[in-house]
């Protein structure tokens, strides 16, 4: 079958040092740590970048392995299940990179065994990732100290919290010299990207974007989240400018004369804004925005009942407990409760009753 034009321009035009890309050094080697409830998207947008490198370049770039903990197969959040090709302690292949991918739960992995083998790793001279939540696994195995890193926009807070010494930001990926993590997501992908680039050339890492149809290659400080005006359909600035307020006064929330007079609004004028533009009234909205905080922080922390009613600007548990009971149809102890059953509550709506 005769070569595509694509794989033969990539081929030809992808340099490493000045040199031809089917001449280049050896087969990088990169190991994937599966984690329970790994985030498939984040990890097939890992792993797709390599494959189509080594198509389009006409040779083995990249060999990539899975691994787990115990060698057994291991779930996705999404229930697809991947067997690995050993345990992270019966690998004998030196990695060139290994990239932990994170999900769901993540953030409750305290595993000495996976702590001591991604220290030997770096020992090794592997360059060390995590995908999505795995930045909470190489900040546990103390791997980010010193060292810039990112993670999902949902975890930042909760993060930050942990470990309050480290150099986390919102961007979209961060690579610091021989340590890579990414947001998750497609993020994955601009990051590998990234490396391919770094590695073989601007011409491949182009060729592959454009095999995978990503029209838009990111840099790392592109935003994670999208724009307030994206999320909810309006352009109009004196709400955005009001919904932009409650985001950033979450635990000090600013009271509805407060929220109008920094617009440059009366109440009455923000309040038919809030019904216009997203049927509902302003304190509802800002009171729905401040549960979802706490049910971040319910499932990611272990912060108590009242240590997260006064994070989100709550002033008792108790009227925490009734607000959230009347969002979610129960207390905030039972849905941590049901979040070993694997079951949370719905959002709560925004419109108005």
């Amino acid at each position: 079958m005769a070569q595509s034009p694509a794989v033969s321009s990539a081929a030809k035009n992808a340099t490493l040092n000045g040199s031809s890309v089917a001449t280049a050094a050896r087969t990088q080697e990169v190991g994937v740590l599966l984690l329970p409830n790994f985030a498939f998207m984040a990890f097939a947008a890992a792993i797709e970048p390599l494959r189509h490198a080594n198509r389009l370049s006409g040779r083995t770039l990249y060999r990539w392995h899975l691994l787990s903990v115990d060698g057994k197969p291991v779930a996705a959040s999404n229930l697809i299940a991947l067997t690995p090709e050993a345990a992270i302690g019966d690998s004998t292949t030196r990695f060139d990179a290994v990239y932990v991918a994170g999900g769901l739960e993540s953030e409750n992995i305290r595993d000495r065994a996976i702590f001591a083998w991604l220290n030997r790793m770096v020992r090794h001279g592997s360059r060390i990732g995590g995908l999505s939540t795995g930045t909470y696994v190489l900040a546990r195995a103390g791997l980010l100290n010193h060292y810039r890193s990112c993670i999902h926009w949902e975890y930042l807070q909760p993060f930050r919290e942990e470990f309050p010494d480290l150099d986390v930001t919102d961007d979209l990926f961060e690579i610091d010299r021989d340590r890579a993590t990414c947001s998750g997501g497609t993020a994955a992908l601009d990051m590998m990207l990234h490396l391919i680039r770094l590695d073989y050339g601007h011409d491949l890492a182009m060729a592959v974007a454009e095999q995978v149809v990503h029209t838009q290659v990111r840099e790392a400080d592109h935003h994670q989240r999208l724009s307030p005006a994206a999320r909810l359909g309006v352009t109009h600035p004196k709400l955005l400018g009001v919904i932009g307020m409650m985001e950033q006064n979450i635990e000090q929330p600013l009271d509805r004369a407060e929220l109008a007079q920094k617009v440059g609004l009366s109440v009455r004028q923000v309040e038919r804004l809030f019904h216009k533009y997203l049927d509902t009234r302003p304190m509802r909205y800002y009171l729905a925005l401040r549960l979802a905080r706490a049910r971040l922080l319910l499932t990611q922390t272990d912060r108590s009942i009242l240590d997260v009613a006064l994070a989100c600007g709550f002033e008792t548990a108790s009227h925490f407990s009734k607000c959230f009971h009347s969002a979610y149809s129960r207390t905030p102890s039972s849905y941590r409760q049901s979040l070993r059953r694997g079951a949370g509550p719905a959002a709560p709506s925004l419109r108005a009753e």
